[in-house]
């Protein structure tokens, strides 16, 4: 099972077993974090699930949508590493991601 460094907002950092399939927007919200609203639940529609991720980790990530480019970008809190944690399934190969919890916008 993946293991996933989440880090929410004050920095903490914490350790999730992640079952593959799930999203990392899924894994975030089911472990206890708060901090992710996902109001749209995963269908893509708002960017309240903005995380940033570890660079080292950027290229084994499928490629963005138009779709989830578009709603980054309504996000002043958008960096290079910024994705939508709905729209990143959990795989074997992501074993050790590292994904920080966005600032609210």
């Amino acid at each position: 099972m993946p293991k996933v460094f989440v880090i929410n907002r004050e920095g903490a950092e914490t350790v999730v077993a992640a079952e593959v399939g799930t999203t990392v927007m899924e894994l975030i919200r089911d472990s206890g974090f708060d901090e992710l609203q996902a109001l749209c639940g995963g269908c893509c529609s708002c960017a309240t699930c903005h995380v940033f991720i570890d660079p080292e980790y950027m290229e084994r990530l499928p490629p963005m949508t138009e779709a989830e480019d578009d709603l980054l970008d309504s996000s002043d809190k958008r960096i290079s590493t910024s994705r939508l944690s709905c729209q990143i399934r959990v795989v074997q190969e992501l074993d050790g991601l590292r994904v920080k919890i966005a600032p609210e916008d």
